[in-house]
């Protein structure tokens, strides 16, 4: 409505400014000041751009020069080379026309704005989601004329840093153009001004990045002791430390005009430490680098970086060293003594990942040890767990787990592998591809695949199970299933199909022989083909590669039935060769169980007390009936 109030006045009462004209190189600050000097809202007031001057001077360590005017053909041609000038000063002068807004416009449906990042050498223009723009025969003129005023408001400059602006605003103003009213469903935004970014100053750096891996806080940051980090892993060619080298920074202009000078760098963290053989110095042009030439672990001594692989302790817990977990693929021996009989080794909630672990000594309450190869040269606690891949236990009582496994006396623990072997056995259970075991006592459950071999059977109350999905989860012989039943119903369905496709083949040869020597003929004699004709053999082309295609899916469904059919049938044939096998007489009660896959029944078996039924497997009868005999 063009209406300015004027303060404590009502709406209709207000007035409005006639139009003045300035020369301002701050058109936003112009604006202000009339603002303030006619007592009305800034955002009632508006102007009209009626000339721009690009002004250029020199500036050096002698007199000033005086501000020169650059023409139009000369601002065209600048090169980077004058706007990377640290001597040369720019600034623009504009004259304008400031009145007050007295009604509205169509422009005013689009809300927009400039911004830019950090150092104003790229400027944006952002249209809010919900502005609608409406097209008339003026419209790319105002709106362009709109985002200088725009960009004015902002202290930029025009002209100088923005040529992309109408190619980067071309699709817009074309859509605009076409679909007549473009409603903005969504936040747009374009690249307007792009001056010429400097590059930041670096300050140099040191990077300890062989630190990152002490896990010594939880999920809400709080310090964890027990995990301080005591050893820290590298595996070979690993990045531990980093040196980021000084770099002075280059300069740039924004689009404002200004001169960005970059700031000196800050130098403050020169390394004063030096590195043993195992670590490898790379200099390049923007760091050094500290890499690892082989694995193991960290250490600093006396200034001085290095690599190692073996770790003596005395104890892991929480007193001394904290839970240590390094990379199982870093070559870290770990050596862990503890004399003292009343001592665990391996502390109660201890933690260990190593590569390779002896321990002279108990695992305690709690405990977790991880490597690739362990040795207990004492007891595994009832609660504790040890994984290795190659593990030697002297007593355990916990939970082991590995590929093969050697325990001298199993008292009641658990132990899962691929291959196990065992001194003396009172009690526990044991699943695993091959388990052997030199003296039996009782109360043992042992689960094999493949094998159970015992030397001396001194106990009863000993349970044999041979499970050939002992390496196999349910839901795989489920999921297993389940598609050999899909692909089966699968075949199934195309061959329905197949078979009508067949039939309609057959009766159709005769037609389709006829039809073959009409067009033979047609084309023998030069005499164009009906057009009905032609349509018919097409159809009988495309016929004949669907009843292909039909064929040559069957034939890939009944691949894949026999290959899930094959792969079932080897994991039940496997039951028929695995063995029992007692090199003892049978004594007390003991129980074997054969599991079967299909049909999914357990034949149980109970040796004679006294029986020397050394080697026992299961087999099948002509009339389909299992059973456990002695076999050879």
């Amino acid at each position: 409505m063009g209406l300015f109030t004027k303060e404590g006045e009502h709406e209709e009462s207000a007035v409005h400014i006639k139009p003045i004209i300035v020369r301002t190189s701050n058109v936003a600050k112009e604006l202000l000041q009339a603002a303030l000097n006619f007592k009305v809202s800034v955002h009632t007031l508006d102007f009209n751009l009626l000339e721009t001057q690009t002004f250029s001077k020199k500036v050096a360590d002698g007199p000033a020069e005086d501000w020169v005017e650059l023409s139009y053909h000369e601002l065209k041609e600048l090169k980077e080379d004058f706007f990377l000038n640290p001597n040369i000063e720019l600034k623009q002068v504009h004259e304008i026309e400031i009145f007050s807004i007295l009604e509205p416009t169509l422009l005013d449906k689009i809300d927009m704005s400039i911004g830019g990042n950090p150092s104003l050498c790229k400027i944006y223009l952002t249209i809010k989601a919900g502005s609608t723009a409406t097209y008339y025969d003026q419209f790319q003129e105002d709106f362009l004329r709109l985002v200088n005023k725009k960009k004015l408001r902002a202290n930029m400059m025009i002209g100088l840093f923005d040529s992309m602006m109408l190619q980067n605003l071309g699709e817009l103003l074309a859509k605009i153009r076409v679909l007549g009213v473009y409603h903005f469903e969504a936040q747009e935004r374009y690249v307007i001004g792009q001056s010429y970014e400097p590059v930041e100053t670096v300050d140099d750096k040191l990077i300890l990045h062989y630190e990152t891996k002490r896990k010594n806080q939880d999920e809400h940051g709080r310090i964890d002791y027990a995990k301080r980090g005591y050893v820290i892993s590298a595996v070979e060619n690993e990045l531990l430390i980093e040196y980021i080298k000084p770099k002075m920074g280059e300069s740039g202009r924004n689009c404002r005009g200004e001169f960005i000078t970059p700031k000196p760098p800050v130098i403050k963290n020169e390394p004063t430490f030096s590195v043993g053989e195992k670590i490898a110095v790379i200099d390049t042009s923007n760091s050094i680098e500290y890499r690892a030439k082989v694995g193991g672990y960290v250490t600093f001594e006396g200034g001085v970086y290095d690599i190692r692989t073996e770790v003596d302790v005395q104890e892991i817990s929480f007193r001394t060293t904290g839970s240590i977990d390094t990379q199982m693929d870093a070559d870290v021996f770990l050596n862990v003594i503890q004399k003292d009989p009343l001592q665990d080794a391996i502390g109660t909630g201890m933690e260990v990942t190593v590569h390779s672990i002896n321990i002279v000594g108990n695992i305690g309450a709690n405990a977790n040890v991880t490597a690739k190869k362990a040795t207990v040269e004492g007891q595994v606690h009832q609660s504790a767990t040890i994984t290795a891949d190659e593990l030697n236990i002297d007593i355990h009582k916990g939970m082991a787990y590995g590929k093969v496994v050697n325990i001298k006396r199993l008292e009641h623990g658990i132990v899962e592998a691929e291959k196990v072997f065992i001194t003396q056995a009172t009690g526990g259970q044991i699943r695993a591809k091959e388990i052997t075991i030199e003296i039996l006592s009782s109360n043992v459950k042992m689960t094999a695949s493949h094998k159970i071999e015992i030397k001396n059977l001194q106990g009863g109350e000993n349970l044999f199970v041979i499970d050939p999905l002992l390496n196999e989860s349910v839901d795989n012989l489920s999921d297993q299933s389940k598609k050999m039943e899909q692909t089966k119903n699968s075949m199934k369905e195309i061959q329905k199909e197949l078979a009508g496709y067949e039939r309609t083949w057959q009766e159709n040869i005769p037609v389709m022989e006829d039809l073959k020597r009409k067009l033979l003929h047609y084309k023998k004699n030069g005499i164009k083909m009906p057009a009905a004709f032609v349509e018919k053999y097409q159809q009988h082309q495309q016929f004949k590669e669907k009843l292909e295609e039909l064929r040559n899916e069957l034939k890939t469904k009944e691949d894949q039935y026999a290959w899930l059919r094959e792969k079932h049938t080897a994991l039940q044939s496997e039951i028929f060769e695995a063995r029992i096998i007692n090199h003892d007489r049978w004594k007390n009660h003991n129980e074997i169980i054969f599991k079967l896959i299909d049909p999914p029944i357990e034949i149980l078996y109970i040796p004679a007390h006294n029986s020397e039924e050394n080697i026992l497997g299961l087999v099948e009868n002509d009339n389909g009936e299992f059973f456990i005999k002695v076999v050879s």
